[in-house]
C-alpha cells in the first residue's frame, strides 16, 4: 500500500468541504476549474479562497449561483425549511416544482460529456448513483423516478464533479475514513420536521456500513453528499498501524457549530510493513499480523478439517490445530488462524459458522520477516520450485516447495530428502 488519502471527518462531511480539503492538499485549481467550465451547465461560478476557522487558515471552496439559479445557502436553506421544496444539500425532490427537474440519466449524461479524464467520471456517476439509490428508499419510489431539484442540482453536481477531479488529480486510489461524526436532534424542512442524520444519510450508512460516530453537536454535521463521497470512495476504515504524513490540507464548511466546520485531510505513507522494507533493500521487515484463536471440545474431526480449507481458501496466512485439555478434563482443540487485519472479519464469519464455538480472541501481532523470493532452480533437468530468503547479514537460503520436491523425487526416483538437501545447495537460476 503506498499513498493513501486519511480523510478526518470530526467535523462531519459535505460536499463542499471535501474540495476545499482536496484543493489545500495540492489539486491543481486550473485543472477543477477547467473540467467545470466543460459541464453543460450554466449559471454558477465558483470561487476559491482562504478563510478563518477557530483562527486556522483553511481552504474554501463556494459555488455561487447566478441570479435565476440563487437560493442563498443551499444547506441552510434545507435545515430552515424556506419555500423552494424538501432539500438536502443534494436538493433531490420527488414533488413538482415551477423549476426544471432533472432525473439520474440527465445527470450521468452531463458528466459523460463533461472533459473530465475516466476516473474521474466513473467517481462522480458513483457518488450520484448511491444518492439516488438513498433518496429513492427514503421516498419509496424506484430509482428512475428520483429527480433533482435544478437549483440543488448545480451546486451538488459542482460539487461532485470537482471532487472526482481533484481525487484524479492528486493519483489517490486508497482513501482511509475510520469513521464520520455526526450531530443530534433535528432539522426542518417543508415535509416537517426530521431527525438527525436525516433519511438519506442514515440510508447510505446502513448500505455502506460506514462507522459513524454521535456527537453532542445540535445540528447536522453530515450532508447527504458528503456520505455519498464516503460511500464511493472510501477503501478501508483502519489506518494503518504505522504511517507519515507527507501533506496536510483543510476544507472549510459552511455552517457555525460548537465545533470548528472543517474536514481535515491527510495524504499519509504506511511504515514498516513487509512490502515497503522490501522496496528498501532491507533483509529483515517489521510488520503485523492477526492471531485469531478459539477452544472447541464438540467439534467432530471432518468438520475441523473442513473449516480448515475454508479459512485457507479464504486467505488466511496459517490456521493449525493445538490438542489441549479444558474444563471437566475434555480433550479438546486450540483453533489458532493467522491472518492480515483486512481479513479479520471475514475469517471470523467462517470461525462462526463453521464450527461451534461462541467466542474468538483476536491479538495484534509485530512480527520480523526475512525478505524473500520465489525463484525455480533446476536439478539435473527437473525444474524445482523454491523460496529464497534473505538472512540480516546477507546470507542467502534456498527452501524448496514441498509439492514440487515431492513430484522430481517421484519422477527421479530419488528419496525426497536428497532432493531436498541437493536443492538447498543449489545456487539462483541464471
Amino acid at each position: 500500500m503506498g499513498r493513501i488519502l486519511y480523510l478526518e471527518c470530526y467535523s462531519g462531511i459535505s460536499g463542499d468541504m471535501t474540495v476545499a480539503a482536496l484543493l489545500d492538499l495540492g489539486a491543481d485549481a486550473g485543472v477543477l476549474k477547467k473540467a467545470l467550465a466543460s459541464l453543460p451547465v450554466h449559471g454558477f461560478e465558483i470561487e476559491i479562497s482562504r478563510v478563518k476557522k477557530a483562527g486556522l487558515d483553511v481552504c474554501d471552496f463556494s459555488v455561487k449561483l447566478d441570479a435565476q439559479h440563487e437560493n442563498h445557502d443551499h444547506d441552510m436553506e434545507y435545515l430552515h425549511g424556506h419555500s423552494h421544496g424538501h432539500h438536502y444539500e443534494n436538493h433531490y425532490d420527488v414533488h413538482v416544482h415551477t423549476h426544471e427537474h432533472r432525473g439520474l440519466p440527465e445527470i450521468l449524461k452531463i458528466i459523460e460529456v463533461a472533459e473530465i479524464s475516466a476516473g474521474a467520471k466513473k467517481t462522480a456517476e458513483k457518488i450520484f448513483h448511491i444518492l439516488a439509490q438513498a433518496e429513492a428508499k427514503a421516498h419509496g419510489v424506484p430509482i428512475d423516478q428520483v429527480h433533482f431539484h435544478e437549483v440543488g442540482a448545480v451546486d451538488s453536481i459542482v460539487d461532485i464533479v470537482a471532487v472526482a477531479v481533484c481525487l484524479d488529480n492528486l493519483g489517490i486510489t486508497e482513501v482511509a475514513v475510520p469513521f464520520v461524526c455526526e450531530g443530534k436532534g433535528t432539522v426542518r424542512c417543508q415535509h416537517g420536521v426530521l431527525p438527525v442524520p436525516v433519511p438519506a444519510v442514515m440510508n447510505i450508512v446502513e448500505a455502506h456500513q460506514i462507522p459513524v460516530r454521535m456527537t453532542e453537536v445540535e445540528g447536522e454535521l453530515v450532508t447527504p453528499t458528503g456520505a455519498a463521497i464516503v460511500a464511493a470512495i472510501r477503501t478501508t476504515s483502519e489506518l494503518p498501524a504505522q504511517f507519515t504524513i507527507s501533506k496536510i490540507g483543510m476544507g472549510a464548511g459552511k455552517r457555525n457549530y460548537e465545533r470548528p466546520s472543517l474536514l481535515r485531510a491527510m495524504l499519509i505513507e504506511e511504515k514498516a510493513t513487509d512490502k515497503n522494507r522490501k522496496l528498501a533493500g532491507e533483509a529483515a521487515a517489521q510488520d503485523w499480523i492477526y492471531k485469531l484463536e478459539t477452544n472447541v471440545d464438540d467439534c467432530t474431526g471432518e468438520a475441523l478439517g473442513y473449516v480448515m480449507d475454508r479459512l485457507m481458501d479464504a486467505g488466511a496466512r496459517d490456521v493449525h490445530f493445538t490438542p489441549v485439555y479444558m474444563k471437566k478434563n475434555r480433550p479438546a482443540y486450540l483453533l489458532t488462524v493467522i491472518c492480515d487485519e483486512e481479513k479479520v472479519k471475514e475469517l471470523e464469519q467462517i470461525l462462526f459458522e463453521e464450527t461451534t464455538t461462541i467466542g474468538i480472541r483476536r491479538i495484534k501481532m509485530e512480527r520480523t520477516v526475512l525478505e524473500r523470493e520465489h525463484m525455480e532452480i533446476t536439478l539435473g533437468e527437473e525444474k524445482i520450485k523454491v523460496k529464497k530468503c534473505i538472512l540480516p547479514d546477507g546470507r542467502v537460503r534456498l527452501y524448496p516447495e514441498y509439492e514440487s520436491a515431492v513430484r522430481v523425487a517421484k519422477k527421479k526416483g530419488m528419496p525426497l530428502q536428497e532432493v531436498i538437501w541437493r536443492s538447498m545447495q543449489q545456487k539462483e537460476e541464471g
